[in-house]
């Protein structure tokens, strides 16, 4: 039986629901997104589940998409991508709906679509030691994973901008600074320090909650209509000439060479 990429462990009225594929450090391939949106689906549809947490195994929150597996894709890449971000803005969409409040424990790098996910939680504890990069147009890709909607909220348009067209590299300080995560804890401490805000979230109202996420949500805009177009733009992007050129000069260690 092959084991799933994402797990989730109900620990009485907590699910922590783990990114499992440590060995890429938590890349999101086709497995992973379905993984993913079954996950959000059984924690939404679970009652005993006052909140979440999201972490990564090993070492890492996640890298991102799969290149790799994009690649590999061939001809279909716009297909498969269009697939894949398909089952990431289902995922993002329930977490985001649900009653239960979500807290993200980052562990290590997140970068590109694990950025989204951290931007996307209701609350999130960064390790002393994570870091945050976008990545995506390093690669000569676009945002996905919600990036797009929720990073110009949640730490300003400008800042927004200069994440993902330089790609700089975010420490935690510098994300507890501007507003990406609510509070920076030793690295072993995080996953710990995570659940403990999330007992005491699951001990409130989570109707309350959930009613007031939902409000939040619809006060932001349209965040389905947005990952659709997410969708449609880096699908499109991978299937270019410039696009297939970052992806396969990263896998390939070189510099690009955009004309």
């Amino acid at each position: 039986m092959t084991e799933k990429t994402v797990t989730v462990e109900v620990r009485g009225s907590i699910a922590v629901v783990t990114l499992n594929r440590a060995e890429s450090a938590n890349t999101l391939n086709m497995q992973m997104g379905r993984d993913l949106a079954a996950a959000a689906i059984e924690c939404e549809a679970n009652p005993a589940v006052r909140a979440v947490v999201l972490t990564g195994a090993g070492k890492n929150f996640c890298f991102g998409g799969d290149l790799r597996g994009m690649i590999t894709g061939g001809a279909a890449i716009e297909a498969y991508l269009r697939e894949l971000t398909s089952h990431l803005h289902m995922a993002i969409s329930h977490f985001v709906r649900m009653d239960a409040p979500v807290v993200a424990a980052v562990n290590g790098t997140a970068a590109g679509a694990g950025v989204g996910l951290v931007a996307m939680s209701d609350l999130a504890i960064a390790a002393e030691g994570a870091k945050f990069s976008l990545a995506y147009t390093g690669v000569a890709l676009t945002p996905d994973g919600s990036t797009s909607f929720f990073l110009p909220r949640v730490v300003g348009s400008k800042r927004a901008a200069e994440l993902i067209l330089t790609n700089r590299v975010l420490s935690a300080a510098e994300a507890l600074d501007w507003g990406l995560v609510n509070s920076v804890v030793p690295d072993a401490e995080v996953v710990a320090r995570a659940t403990e805000m999330a007992e005491r979230l699951a001990a409130g109202p989570t109707r309350a909650f959930g009613e007031t996420k939902r409000l939040l949500a619809q006060s932001m805009g349209a965040l389905e209509a947005h990952m659709a177009l997410e969708s449609q733009v880096i699908a499109r992007q991978a299937e270019s000439a410039e696009g297939r050129e970052g992806m396969g000069a990263f896998l390939e260690k070189r510099k690009p060479k955009f004309s």
